[in-house]
């Protein structure tokens, strides 16, 4: 493969979760590239991040502080604040505040697919688009509902007395 494709592998796999595939896809395509230019300190970055999702810290800080002295800017920026990040101190955090997700992988049957795609659940009913005969149809006014409309005529009336008031007030 060439530097190009191993690297979009590589950052494919790792959007997906698949973080070993990454890994070698990245490492392939840092064995390929010059790693003291732009695009080889690029790669080098995804290949720390793909270490530290894989559980290889060890590697992946090893890697970042490689990459603070590379020549590229970025390259060093990135790699000081992943450092940073995976040198800091883990917080402590209780049971409770925890959500544990459910392993389904086991859920798998024979063909590949999963058992969460079999099952049949209606999408929701969306409502109906209206057409615009609808939409513009002339209001049935038996059907509007009048009581509740006593708020409306205090607006009203208020207004109207306010605008007596500014009246009265320019006249005299």
């Amino acid at each position: 493969m060439t530097p190009d494709a191993d690297y979009q592998s590589g950052q494919i796999a790792f959007e997906r979760g698949e973080y070993r595939q990454a890994v070698s896809y990245l490492v392939a395509a840092v064995a390929q590239v010059q790693p003291n230019t732009r695009i080889g300190g690029e790669v080098q970055v995804w290949l720390v991040t793909a270490f530290e999702a894989a559980g290889q810290i060890a590697e992946a800080k090893a890697l970042c502080q490689k990459l603070a002295n590379h020549p590229n800017l970025d390259t060093r920026q990135a790699s000081k604040r992943l450092l940073y990040i995976m040198q800091a101190p883990e917080l402590a955090r209780r049971e409770e505040w925890l959500t544990q997700i459910p392993d389904l992988s086991h859920l798998e049957d024979a063909e590949g697919n999963s058992a969460i795609n079999n099952t049949s659940i209606a999408p929701p009913s969306l409502p109906k688009p209206r057409s615009l005969e609808e939409r513009y149809a002339p209001v049935d006014l038996s059907q509007v509902n009048t009581k509740d409309n006593g708020f409306v005529w205090l607006a009203l009336i208020l207004t109207l007395m306010i605008l007596l008031g500014l009246w009265w007030q320019v006249q005299g």
